[in-house]
């Protein structure tokens, strides 16, 4: 395995997944860019729809799913990254993922969160207040905050 000296991350709000088409291109943007870690935020599965999340080289598929359709979200791990996993910390409600490991004995932390439609800014701000004994300068934070930066940003 050739080692480089930085991870590459891609996260996208893929906003459903249940198309195969919408699958293929999503599956077809991870090996174009060729990322180690690839986050997806809303994938609208439920638990029995997470072998659709199958990506060529990609051998670890870490999801948080319910038995509705929400705002599920993903963490995808290519096969050129050994990332030795200790701890998953799953959200019940779907809005986010934490794995701890290492990679090569350095300890790394990926928190994939999503923030809800309403109130994301109170639910992140508690959500970073719990999780603050866990996370460290080796954490990575991919996310979908949620949140309109202006006034403007929430009209319609």
């Amino acid at each position: 395995m050739a080692t480089r000296t930085h991870i590459s991350i891609m996260t996208f709000n893929v906003k459903g997944l249940n198309a195969p088409t919408k699958r293929y291109r999503l599956a077809e943007g991870i090996q174009k860019h060729d990322p180690y870690i690839c986050c997806l935020q809303e994938t609208h599965f439920t638990s029995r729809d997470t072998y659709k999340l199958k990506v060529r080289g990609w051998k670890k598929i870490f999801h948080v799913n319910e038995k509705q359709k929400k705002a599920e979200i993903a963490i995808l791990l290519s096969e050129k990254i050994d990332l030795k996993t200790q701890n998953i910390i799953r959200d019940k409600e779907g809005h986010y993922i934490m794995i701890k490991g290492s990679i090569q004995e350095e300890d790394m932390t990926t928190v994939n969160i999503y923030g809800p439609n309403i109130r994301s800014p109170q639910y992140i701000r508690q959500l970073l207040k719990t999780l603050k004994g866990q996370i460290d300068n080796n954490t990575i934070t991919p996310e979908d905050f949620n949140t309109p930066l202006s006034a403007m940003d929430r009209s319609s």
